[in-house]
């Protein structure tokens, strides 16, 4: 046991030794990379290449590298690799820096920046296209097995607002490996392309790459810049509607079911929304699930219209598009209707006209009151006054004949004695 003892403070001196040669000096000077370089490779792709400093003192370390991304767009990261391929636009110029850098626990080290550059490409301003948008569909292939599905692609695009009368603009993509140019355009009233379709590509439904798509163009009379855009598939992927859509109606019970859009994404990576309309009443019933079949109670007085659209689940990739709405499935009748609800409408109906009716004859009536007024009966003093002149009228003429015949007799007398 004494003789063990010097053995095993040797060991632990020995290994405390080794530890301290395999532990990073925190004085030691890290150089940065050289012969940096920036080269594209593709539409819209650079690969960074560098190497490392001759100069740099070796040690049992394990030296990395951290890249940085200034332009067009921020980022940074780390690799232990001397070279690294950068997917971004490149319309606008590109930079990037790297550096040596050493972690332990405790620090970071690392060296200045090797900084390299690509300039934005030459072009006149107001030139480039704008308002570059695509989309992609998927269309069953019965004449290949390896790949039963074929993508599409379709863009379009706005002239620039500077660019010369003669401008015309070519569109490239690229998918991997891949790049194409266009060979079906549209074009404006003046000749000029402004959208591109693509029936067959080399795109992957089912991939995680960006689209790389790059319109350039000429002119005679200025240098037409060029643009670049990228584009995340899932957000530019038209899912097509669901296949044989069927609704029928048992008592009140709807059942709908219907099958997956023609797509590469198998049967379980769909959401589905299922959208009932009532056209008796105008009610929507709008339903989401994942299956592919759906019951609802409904009353089977009414006739209803259904439709179906469908998207790719965030399961299987990052939320999409949902595609177009399906034909709509007509069922149920609403010409029939019980004996009750007739009665009730014929009731309301006869009110209403007895209604109608009495309102017209009260203004008939009315109306004949205004044109025909009664004559209104004289009052009682008026009445009196009448009789009172009457009578005196008749009183003063009985007295005048009254004395007229009394001097009448003498009168005759009187002229029979003078003629004989």
């Amino acid at each position: 046991m004494i003789i063990m003892a010097p053995v095993l403070l040797i060991l632990l001196g020995a290994t405390e030794i080794l530890q301290a040669d395999l532990l990073p000096d925190d004085k030691i000077s890290l150089l940065p990379p050289v012969n940096f370089t920036i080269k594209v490779t593709g539409l819209a792709q650079v690969l960074l290449r560098w190497e490392p400093n001759p100069d740099q003192e070796q040690r049992n370390v394990n030296l990395e590298y951290q890249v940085k991304i200034n332009a067009p767009k921020e980022d940074d990261y780390e690799t232990r690799i001397t070279e690294s391929k950068c997917v971004t636009i490149l319309h606008k110029g590109f930079s990037a820096s790297v550096r040596t850098i050493l972690q332990n626990d405790h620090s970071l080290l690392a060296s200045s920046w090797a900084s390299a550059e690509l300039h934005a490409p030459p072009g006149s301003p107001g030139t480039s296209v704008v308002n570059l948008t695509c989309t992609t569909n998927t269309t069953a292939d019965n004449y290949s097995h390896l790949r039963p599905y074929q993508v599409s692609l379709h863009c379009t695009w706005l002239v620039g607002t500077d660019a010369p009368e003669d401008t015309q603009y070519f569109l490239y993509y690229r998918y991997g490996s891949w790049t194409e140019e266009c060979q079906e355009y549209s074009k404006d009233s003046t000749g000029r392309n402004i959208a591109c379709w693509f029936p067959r590509t080399f795109i992957h439904s089912r991939g995680r790459d960006r689209l790389a798509v790059l319109v350039n163009g000429s002119s005679k009379h200025s240098a037409i810049k060029p643009f670049d855009q990228l584009f995340a598939l899932h957000a530019i992927d038209q899912i097509n509607p669901p296949l044989n859509v069927t609704a029928e109606i048992e008592g009140t019970r709807l059942s709908i079911q219907w099958e997956k859009p023609v797509s590469a994404f198998p049967i379980h990576c769909f959401d589905y929304e299922v959208k009932i309309h009532n056209a008796r009443n105008g009610y929507l019933q709008i339903e989401k699930m994942m299956t592919n079949a759906f019951i609802s109670i409904i009353d089977d007085l009414s006739k209803y219209d259904v439709q179906v659209r469908a998207a790719v689940s965030s399961m299987c990739r990052e939320a999409g598009l949902w595609s177009e709405w399906s034909q709509p499935i007509y069922v149920g009748k609403d010409e029939h209707k019980p004996l009750r609800e007739w009665f009730l409408i014929v009731l309301m109906a006869t009110i209403c006209f007895i209604l109608l009716i009495l309102l017209l004859i009260c203004r008939i009536c009315h109306l004949w009151i205004k044109l025909f007024p009664p004559i209104p009966a004289p009052k009682s003093n008026i009445k009196d006054l009448f009789v009172t002149a009457n009578y005196e009228k008749a009183g003063s003429v009985e007295t005048e004949i009254e004395v007229i015949s009394y001097i009448e007799k003498p009168g005759v007398e009187t002229l029979e004695d003078s003629v004989f």
